[in-house]
């Protein structure tokens, strides 16, 4: 008998933990998405963050790496995952917009604070596709830790030219 798949979409600086089934999709350009599936108790979890460090101001939100891969991990470990049963499959940090030098690039130093953090939690990570300039649309199914990943073609678009006018009597 096979079981109906929910299906989720993943907003930017968020992040989705079940046991239950579910295809979570989402969108990824220089952002970036870690998987984290349990091996024994075939349960996931994935997030979607956009900057690679909350540097302590504001509020600790999902929108940076180092939180959102936290709160990811301990999400799965509150539902009864051990970090020795996780794998882990990254995916996203493309440089989608041109930029003149590396250290504007958001993309890798997303794909930098992921992939070190996973190494230092001794989390295998068992597939990646990051990197390069384009997008990435997944789908990661819950209940199997399988990943379906398409790249988003880039497209070019043009701004039309907009006539402004001012009234003058404002």
């Amino acid at each position: 008998m096979e079981t109906k798949n929910n299906i989720h979409f993943l907003y930017p600086a968020s992040l989705f933990v079940t046991e239950k089934p579910f295809l979570v999709n989402t969108l990824l350009g220089s952002c970036v998405s870690i998987c984290l599936w349990d091996k024994i108790l075939k349960i996931g979890g994935i997030n979607h963050f956009m900057l690679p460090f909350w540097n302590g101001e504001g509020l600790a939100s999902p929108k940076y790496g180092n939180i959102a891969i936290e709160k990811l991990l301990d999400e799965m470990i509150n539902l009864g995952s051990k970090k020795y049963n996780l794998i882990a499959k990254i995916f996203g940090g493309g440089a989608v917009i041109d930029t003149k030098t590396d250290s504007f690039n958001i993309g890798t130093r997303n794909i930098k604070i992921a992939i070190d953090i996973l190494n230092d939690k001794k989390i295998p990570i068992v597939a990646k596709s990051i990197g390069g300039d384009l997008g990435r649309k997944i789908q990661f199914n819950v209940k199997s830790g399988e990943v379906k990943m398409r790249y988003i073609k880039k497209q070019n678009y043009q701004i039309p030219n907009i006539k402004l006018t001012f009234d003058k009597n404002r």
